[in-house]
């Protein structure tokens, strides 16, 4: 690896193996953000989802995927115009990589459970750090009504990203808390970001997660309609399934000691919507 790759990682307390691979994850997500600014991708793209919330807001759990919306509906959009620069970024630190589209007639039932058509996805892999994968998703035709804000990212250099508003983050992440349909893979990272947004009172745009409810579920929803749907969703899920999923992103287990599903009920009447 180059110094400046060791160096990042340097920043990281690093004791187990599961707390190197997070940060190789997460210093590896760094320099592809640093690759799409050089390319000019947060001129017409902005970023979302949970590794925007670990980068810029600073959620206590890492993050895999790497989530992207346009601005604006474009469906010639082509991301494959950005390979370049990311590859170019990780040659500076000496590191090989390769970014292959997916097919996505070839994704199981877990996969292509909350994926639209027009969302792209592609994997970024390593000749080195082969455990490490990161899938980016790329929706060329989202849902409109959602602000971004300019953050800054210092590492490998300083430079800008166009990221969603906090929330904005919250609405999609709602949205994917009550209609993902994983059966049980259930996604328990999803219940680790609601309880954090609520516990630093950030609002929900709720006219954003109505626009991506009628964009993905084709349904109208009132606040109301959509408090039920959520704590449905609460009640009924296996709270020790959510618990394992999340439990190899965080570094305090015990933080989750309190989780119960009368526990996210009780967050769920706390939602402060915008």
């Amino acid at each position: 690896m180059s110094s400046l790759f060791d160096s990042m990682l340097s920043n990281y307390n690093i004791v187990t193996d599961k707390d190197r691979h997070n940060a190789i994850y997460e210093v590896t997500q760094q320099i592809v953000l640093a690759g799409l600014h050089k390319g000019g991708f947060f001129e017409s793209a902005a970023f979302y989802g949970g590794t925007c919330l670990r980068l810029f807001y600073n959620i206590k759990r890492f993050s895999e995927d790497m989530d992207f919306s346009l601005l604006k509906p474009n469906a010639k959009f082509n991301f494959e115009n950005y390979f370049q620069p990311i590859i170019d970024e990780f040659d500076n630190l000496g590191r090989k990589v390769e970014i292959k589209k997916k097919d996505k007639k070839m994704f199981g039932r877990v996969d292509s459970a909350f994926l639209k058509d027009n969302t792209d996805v592609y994997n970024i892999s390593f000749q080195t750090e082969k455990s490490v994968k990161i899938k980016i998703e790329v929706d060329t035709l989202p849902p409109v009504l959602f602000n971004t804000e300019q953050k800054v990212l210092q590492l490998p250099y300083s430079f800008m990203v166009r990221c969603f508003t906090l929330e904005n983050l919250f609405a999609g992440k709602m949205h994917a808390l009550v209609f993902r349909n994983w059966k049980n893979r259930v996604k328990g990272r999803d219940w680790y970001d609601f309880e954090w947004y609520v516990r630093y009172r950030v609002p929900l745009n709720f006219e954003h997660l109505q626009e991506r409810i009628r964009e993905f579920n084709g349904i109208e929803m009132s606040v109301e309609e959509f408090k039920s749907a959520l704590k449905e969703r609460l009640r009924t899920t296996d709270i020790e399934v959510v618990k394992q999923d999340v439990i190899p992103f965080v570094n305090n287990v015990a933080d989750l000691d309190i989780w119960s599903n009368d526990y996210f009920l009780q967050i769920a009447d706390m939602i402060v919507f915008k």
